[in-house]
């Protein structure tokens, strides 16, 4: 019974604590499989015959040591398969990059310009050295920078697959890291990008106190009007807090379909799913029929689903006083301050047990009722229906159109294609093998438990339970456990328990006991001067005492479990 009890506050001490560390930790990236990672080998180049020239043969060979963690180096992705935009900034320069210079209108001066710094550098706390980024420099400065693609991308029967790495490594308080997709013009000029520079899509985080999003909007043509109009994704389901203040490096991805479907993912999970006909808002098709703007409710319209019975009448027993007759207030008598009583006695005044409140006659049914009045319905004069949204306008550049109130986002891999394998491809070679890189250098389970908890206070209730509850449960099971008590002769019947042979001396000790007695009370005196025949009636009885217990020996000693027993 002690080894189950035990064994059950084993088994719940080590649930409470995966609970816990599953609450700290992540799943591993769904990537990490298909990651080329090149490790630094030390021994590498060194033949067999030097290895062995070094050890001497009369001594012993040294204590194995821990090898060293393995060291990723990195290597810069390159592309493969079809694709219309790649990015590493591995070069170390914005060639092909254009910074803008426009000037926001309607603007006070000092902020209306896009004269926020971009920087091309390594990650402050980079774990692959040589790996660098596009890194927005400047606070409360508009940022604006923009590149061309290889050609333009048309929706056609091909799905797009548009992603990228963002790192904010001094976490983020209010501003945008997400990318516009330009729409294809001819008087597209990339050195006057802004935030009215048309777009096709729009995608990426965005953050401003505790309201965090993942932006999915399209602008959809109206091809009856030929004006665009803004719809956004449904928002994900997802918690998005720890990518924004966990300070690594996460790999945005959006994926849409030729199907009008759509995907958005982080680290290779979906974390929003959809279709563009149902799951935007506003919907991208119009209702078919709307409210006629000129029709009004009558005066005679009647909303009122019940009304007072106008047959009903107030019974005359129905009595509607609560304290009688209404009087004056009253004012304090001084000449009654230092008297026990002063003025004319009059009895105190109590609720009215028959008070029933002020009489109203009941509702019914309006038999005039004709529900609640709407405007009526009338054709749509701007419907229109668009059975494929997915073909949306083509688009020739990529850029970032950024307000941050925190600096040194950090941005990598910018990767746009129609094939997705060929995206997850440059995302292994990319992003994969900075995660491999920055989960080598992951701290310990306590200190990542400790990370968690600073985030996460409640997480230490969790820690408290999981060590105190089971040193608890240890301490009531095996401190407070109850006596076993001495079995008696018919539970030993029972069971197959062989039963220890006290009878006898127990039979002895109160012989013993009972002589003692005997001599030192007189009663016992007088005992001893009983006539012969009371002392030969004693001497029957005990005889026929001893007798029973033989007779009683007898049917134990052949009973089959106490043979059984004096077998064993």
């Amino acid at each position: 019974m002690m080894n189950q009890r035990f064994g059950l506050l084993v088994v719940l001490a080590v649930g409470l604590l995966c609970l816990t560390f599953t609450q700290v930790s992540r799943s591993e990236d769904l990537f990490e499989d298909d990651v080329d990672v090149d490790i630094e080998d030390e021994l590498a180049g060194v033949g067999d015959e030097e290895l062995e020239a070094e050890i001497d043969e009369d001594e012993a060979p040294p204590a194995p040591k821990t090898p060293p963690p393995p060291k990723v180096t990195y290597k810069a992705p390159e592309p493969m398969g079809e694709h219309f935009f790649a990015e590493s900034f591995d070069r170390g320069t914005l060639d092909g990059w254009v910074q803008s210079i426009a000037k926001k209108d309607n603007t006070d001066e000092d902020i209306a310009k896009y004269d926020g710094k971009w920087e091309v550098e390594e990650m402050k706390d980079s774990k692959l050295p040589g790996d660098k980024g596009l890194v927005l420099k400047s606070r409360a400065k508009h940022h604006a920078i923009s590149a061309q693609l290889l050609r333009p991308f048309t929706f056609d029967t091909m799905p797009l697959i548009l992603q990228y790495e963002v790192n904010f490594q001094s976490g983020i308080d209010c501003g945008g890291a997400y990318v516009k997709l330009l729409t294809q013009t001819p008087d597209l000029d990339l050195a006057l990008f802004m935030d009215t520079t048309p777009y096709t899509i729009m995608f990426g985080p965005d953050k401003c106190g505790e309201d965090y999003k993942l932006h999915f909007i399209f602008r959809h043509k109206n091809p009856k009007t030929g004006e665009y109009e803004e719809k956004h994704a449904k928002k994900p389901d997802a918690d998005l807090r720890t990518y924004y203040t966990d300070k690594k490096t996460h790999l945005y991805t959006l994926v849409v379909n030729p199907d009008n479907s759509f995907e958005v993912l982080i680290d290779h999970t979906v974390v929003n799913s959809g279709s563009l006909l149902t799951d935007v808002t506003p919907p991208v098709n119009p209702p078919a029929e709307i409210e006629d703007p000129d029709d009004h409710k009558p005066e005679d319209w009647d909303e009122r689903p019940k009304i007072q019975d106008p047959d009903a009448a107030k019974p005359e027993d129905w009595d509607e006083d609560m304290d009688g007759e209404w009087e004056a207030p009253q004012v304090a008598n001084p000449a009654c301050e230092t008297a026990p009583g002063c003025g004319a006695w009059k009895r105190p005044m109590i609720d009215n047990p028959n008070h029933k409140g002020k009489w109203k006659p009941p509702m019914i049914d309006n038999p005039n009722y004709q529900g609640v009045w709407k405007p009526r319905k009338i054709p749509n004069p701007t419907f229109f229906e668009d059975l494929h949204p997915f073909r949306m306008t083509a688009f020739s550049a990529v850029g970032l159109e950024l307000w941050s109130m925190t600096s040194d986002i950090f941005f990598d891999n910018f990767f746009i294609s129609n094939d997705r394998n060929t995206a997850e491809r440059w995302a292994a070679d990319s992003w994969g093998l900075k995660r491999a890189a920055e989960s080598a250098a992951e701290p310990g389970l306590a200190t990542q438990m400790l990370t968690a908890a600073e985030e996460r206070p409640w997480l230490w209730v969790v820690y408290v339970l999981t060590v105190a509850l089971p040193l608890v449960l240890i301490v009531v099971f095996c401190c407070t456990g109850k006596k076993k008590s001495a079995a008696t002769p018919a539970e030993y019947k029972k069971t197959d328990e062989a039963q220890p042979d006290v009878k006898e001396e127990e039979q002895e000790e109160e012989d013993d006991e009972e002589e003692e007695e005997e001599k030192s009370s007189p009663e016992g005196k007088k005992d001893k001067e009983e006539s012969p025949a009371e002392e030969e009636e004693d001497v029957k009885d005990e005889e026929q005492d001893g007798a029973d217990e033989k007779l009683e020996d007898d049917v134990l000693r052949r009973s089959p479990r106490n043979r059984k027993v004096r077998k064993d």
